[in-house]
């Protein structure tokens, strides 16, 4: 019984030995974490997600949260009798549902505040009217008015820097003005890409509903661990991408052209999905690097 006590003790040793260098390289670097899916609606996933960040925050990281909220945006739509649409995979978002979507994903930053905060870090929720940070102009798809959808044209990080900086986990919706001060609803996708573009962050992380990346997605022997942004794009071309993974991996490997060092897809449905990617040597999900990195 000794012995086997012992033997436990041993290997979760192991994994802090492991885990080390991980920690040394990335101490004080950004990470940013775009959080939504399945991972966001299951409340045990949900809890082993905030405590994987506020870990990362604990051990010397700069963690921000950017986060969705779609599904539940989709609840409180059909909730006032309405029907939730998308055009290409984008909300359409008229005054009402703009209301809605304001209001649940205010609901959504406020509760994950408090969940970091339950597990003793100090965080601070905003969205991107907070300090300027999302400027946007109207996003049409395809030439189709899709509402109050807003595409992203300016990034004023110094928020996030001064949250940072006072030692507070920021945690953004993806809501921002244009330049008339209208509001408009972002794909939280986009919203953290250009998050991570705009600080800087050594990694971008996509917890989402799928392993990772396939070259063939209907073979689960082609899957992808690692691979680089021209790789990336190859497979983009290859035509074995599709549905809601093709701007995904778009935005993936635009993050890597403007500075972000590494992004993450990870299926947030596996509990503590971030840490296993991030301090195991193998990892569990699809990391995409710039061309000129070596070790991930």
């Amino acid at each position: 019984m000794q012995d086997k006590k012992i033997e436990t003790l041993l290997q979760k040793a192991e994994v802090l030995i492991e885990a080390l260098p991980y920690i040394q390289r990335f101490n004080r670097k950004i990470i940013v974490v775009k959080y939504g899916g399945s991972a966001m609606s299951n409340e045990e996933l949900q809890k082993n997600v905030i405590a994987d960040v506020t870990l990362l925050k604990l051990v010397g990281f700069k963690p921000i949260i950017v986060h969705g909220g779609g599904k539940e945006i989709s609840r409180w739509v059909e909730k006032t009798g309405k029907e939730a649409k998308f055009v290409n995979g984008l909300r359409v978002t008229d005054a009402e549902t703009m209301e809605i979507a304001e209001m649940v994903l205010g609901k959504v930053n406020k509760n994950l505040v408090t969940m970091v905060q339950e597990l003793g870090v100090k965080a601070v929720g905003i969205s991107g009217k907070d300090g300027g940070l999302f400027q946007v102009e109207k996003k049409y798809s395809n030439g189709e008015d899709i509402g109050f959808v807003g595409e992203i044209t300016k990034v004023e990080p110094k928020v996030l820097y001064d949250l940072l900086e006072k030692d507070f986990l920021p945690i953004v919706s993806p809501i921002g003005l244009d330049e008339n001060y209208q509001t408009y609803n972002i794909n939280a996708d986009d919203a953290a890409c250009a998050v991570a573009r705009a600080v800087g962050a050594e990694k971008l992380a996509f917890l989402t509903d799928i392993e990772g990346l396939y070259r063939d997605i209907n073979d689960k022997s082609s899957f992808i661990s690692r691979l680089t942004a021209s790789q990336a794009e190859e497979l983009l071309g290859s035509g074995f991408i599709g549905g809601g993974m093709l701007p995904k991996l778009t935005n993936c490997i635009n993050a890597i052209k403007n500075g972000v060092n590494k992004v993450h897809i990870l299926d947030g449905r596996i509990a503590h999905c971030l840490l296993l990617e991030i301090f195991t040597h193998e990892g569990i999900g699809t990391a995409i690097i710039s061309d000129n990195e070596g070790e991930v």
